[in-house]
């Protein structure tokens, strides 16, 4: 396979990198690694001037905003954007989740409803599946969604929902039939987040920053024109946007890995790596090459079939962890002074904020230990473990 750009897409990537130049505000280069990234004026902003410039919705159809470009283009923009160090779209969870799943699950008039103001970052979107007793296991939702009527009363508690802070709207899903068990008596909605009976709680971190979020329903009443799909039928729905959820993210997130290694390789230079410590760096330049590779195995499935494959879980756990071993390689390279967190730790600090942010990496957008039985049972085809 030739990985390299065809004229086309060098031209694009081209068009890319000289946007990113002349528009980056130089206050938001290098800006994310927290909940910072999330809030403020300029970050929105930020997500408008990409939504005027054609950079939100690469790949949708220009029947819902996008461009209709082949979802190559989208890798592309989402390399030079990690590249440059730019901080994504505030409306990546919609982006990336609640979008396609509208497309795929919703009615005409959701489609017109929600799709043009997510693009445009006017409206934000936060994910509620997982609940403090079904994180990994999202069969067992229990979240009730009670129909009275022409409306859904919800009671409830969801976790570990980013964006939820600032989010105008949630993809929910909930448990409908409260008989039912596991996969059954499911239903996907999308609750207003300003609604009578919806509170949102931030989890601090690790870090001392806020980037999840704890939601808890009481009472909430949800119109039935809010769900998405069929009532009961919600796996099928969230199974949707499970797929969508790492889609294109691939090349991101080894383009952001690209950026830590030569972050890591300045800094081995600064500080004298031993030998050790340089085939240390070695063996993960090594690993981001072949993360590279699947990144472009990914693509090719999702061209192919137009749905994002399962071959995305393989490029989220490997980056995940080799994102904490580079981490954890910076500090051995700072010895003692790895301590020092901001503002009197070396280079800010920044080292040390990496490492601590990256213990999460293997927990969020699922745990490595539930993408390694997604990779052995749907991509090596061995039989479930359950």
């Amino acid at each position: 396979m030739d990985f390299r750009d065809t004229s086309e897409e060098a031209s694009f990537r081209d068009e890319v990198r000289t946007w990113l130049d002349e528009n980056l505000p130089d206050e938001l280069r290098g800006h994310g690694g927290g909940a910072a990234r999330f809030d403020g004026p300029e970050v929105r902003a930020w997500s408008r001037a990409l939504y005027d410039a054609g950079w939100s919705g690469i790949s949708w159809p220009a029947e819902y905003g996008g461009r209709g470009l082949s979802p190559r283009f989208q890798a592309i923009y989402l390399e030079e954007e990690a590249r440059a160090e730019a901080p994504p779209h505030i409306g990546v969870i919609g982006l990336g989740m609640a979008g396609p799943t509208i497309m795929a699950h919703g009615t005409d008039e959701q489609k017109a409803r929600y799709l043009q103001p997510l693009l445009a970052a006017d409206e934000i979107w936060c994910q509620g599946f997982s609940e403090p007793g079904a994180g990994s296991d999202l069969a067992g939702v229990r979240t009730a969604a009670r129909l009275e009527g022409d409306h859904f009363v919800l009671d409830g508690q969801k976790v570990w929902s980013s964006y939820a802070h600032i989010a105008d709207f949630c993809i929910l899903l909930t448990r409908s039939d409260p008989a039912s068990e596991r996969h059954e008596g499911l239903t996907y909605m999308v609750v207003d987040m300003h609604a009578p009976g919806v509170e949102v709680r931030p989890l601090t971190q690790i870090t001392g920053e806020a980037e999840f979020n704890e939601i808890f329903f009481a009472g909430a009443e949800i119109p039935i024109e809010n769900v998405l799909g069929e009532i009961g039928d919600g796996w099928g729905v969230a199974m949707t946007t499970l797929l969508h959820e790492r889609g294109t993210l691939g090349f991101a997130l080894v383009a952001r890995l690209e950026v830590q290694l030569r972050k890591l390789l300045a800094l081995a230079s600064d500080r004298g790596a031993s030998p050790t410590q340089r085939d240390a760096i070695a063996r993960e330049w090594i690993q981001l090459q072949a993360l590279r590779v699947t990144a472009y195995r990914s693509l090719v499935a999702l061209e192919r079939t137009g749905v994002p494959g399962p071959e995305g879980s393989i490029l989220k756990l490997q980056w995940s962890e080799a994102n904490q071993r580079v981490t954890a390689l910076a500090l051995d390279l700072l010895g003692a002074d790895a301590q020092l967190l901001p503002p009197n730790g070396p280079y800010g600090g920044y080292w040390a904020i990496q490492q601590l942010r990256s213990r999460g990496n293997t927990i969020e957008a699922g745990t490595s230990e539930i993408l390694r039985s997604i990779v052995a049972e749907r991509v090596l085809g061995l039989p479930r473990s359950r």
